[in-house]
């Protein structure tokens, strides 16, 4: 089991908390700045490492054996000036964009995650953009008759919840089910808690006189830790998706009804990974314990769960390129190495909850073609 040295795991979090504007006690380690760089972009923080290393460099804190070679920096910088700033520039305009043209044609569209979730950030443009996903208000079939029809753009419905698209570099993920109805695990329940809330076009936001529409906080928050925990069960999960949650409860923690929130969390065995995702906001990335909710907090869990987060447990490499066999092979490997996740978050038993999984492959052979 791979396992980070602890020196390396404090530095790391003690750069993101001063990249987010968090206090630290201070680094008094020599850096590996070639390490923190390489351990950054796997959590898909590479431009708020950066920021921290700048805060340290403010500070006069950047010499001696933390001191970064000048040609590295001048390197992370244009990365991210390239890949984090500008590409956010073009992600938020292709994002006014698609509105703009659903709206022509009478259809609201809401983001999920993404660029939603970025205006929370204290610099949006430092939060890595990826896909659009998309909700259209239950008329998803419509949106996606008139995207081929007018741009002759092929839409892809080989995948569970959701149709996929490009966009003008991007990548769009237009969502008919807010999660997997066909996985189990309480998912079809949980979908129509989502569908009761989904038609709430009460929060929205304006993109060059576009009104994108955002998921009202309560939905959002169930949205959030579901998904993440999805990612945590299956494959992986990041830091950046507990930032995610972090600053958006910073933002909306007085929008939030904690005390309904908790209740479906309890119904469908999410406590005990909510819990752990507060933790790790809390202990290791210095937010303010008072915007959470008071819940026990096992310690041991929590570390783990950020253990695993910063250096999975199951290393293993997604074989794209190999036969059906060895992709099955692969994804039945990690499946196993993945047993305490499930029992952190199901009730379902080991054999049930293999035949949940494989039965979703079959509705949609193609996934198994995908990390996922």
């Amino acid at each position: 089991m791979p396992v980070l040295d602890k020196k390396i795991k404090n530095t790391f979090l003690s750069l993101v908390r001063l990249g987010t504007g968090h206090p630290v006690a201070g680094i008094s380690e020599a850096i590996d700045w070639t390490q923190m760089r390489a351990l950054a972009y796997q959590q898909g923080l590479s431009a708020i490492v950066l920021d921290g290393a700048t805060a340290l460099f403010d500070a006069g804190e950047l010499v001696g054996d933390r001191a970064m070679d000048a040609d590295l920096r001048r390197r992370w910088v244009a990365d991210l000036i390239q890949n984090y700033e500008q590409r956010y520039v073009d992600y938020r305009i292709r994002i006014g964009e698609l509105a703009g043209f659903y709206g022509k044609h009478g259809i609201r569209m809401m983001v999920l995650k993404g660029y939603g979730l970025s205006l929370d950030w204290p610099r949006p443009e430092h939060r890595p953009c990826g896909d659009i996903d998309i909700w259209t208000f239950g008329r998803h079939r419509e949106a996606d008759a008139v995207l081929r029809r007018e741009t002759g753009i092929e839409i892809d419905i080989s995948h569970h919840h959701h149709t996929v698209f490009p966009w003008k570099g991007y990548t769009v993920e237009n969502h008919y089910d807010w999660v997997n109805v066909h996985y189990g695990h309480g998912n079809a329940a949980l979908e129509k808690i989502f569908k009761s809330f989904a038609m709430d076009d009460s929060h929205a936001t304006d993109i060059d006189g576009q009104k994108v529409y955002l998921p009202s906080p309560d939905l959002h928050a169930l949205f959030l830790v579901r998904h993440s925990m999805l990612h945590f069960v299956s494959t992986k999960m990041n830091l950046r998706q507990i930032l995610d949650w972090g600053f958006f409860v910073k933002r909306y923690t007085a929008e939030i009804d904690w005390d309904w929130l908790t209740g479906v969390l309890g119904r469908y065995k999410m406590t005990d990974f909510f819990t752990c995702l507060n933790a790790i906001c809390i202990c290791d990335l210095g937010f303010d314990r008072a915007s959470f909710p008071v819940l026990q907090m096992d310690g041991g869990l929590k570390e783990r769960v950020l253990e695993d987060t910063l250096c999975p447990e199951f290393s293993g490499t997604f074989p794209p390129d190999a036969g059906l066999v060895r992709r099955i092979g692969f994804k039945y490997r990690r499946w196993k190495a993945h047993a305490w996740k499930r029992r952190l978050c199901y009730t379902d038993s080991c054999f049930k909850s293999f035949w949940i999984s494989a039965w979703s492959h079959l509705l949609k052979p193609s996934s198994i073609w995908n990390d996922a």
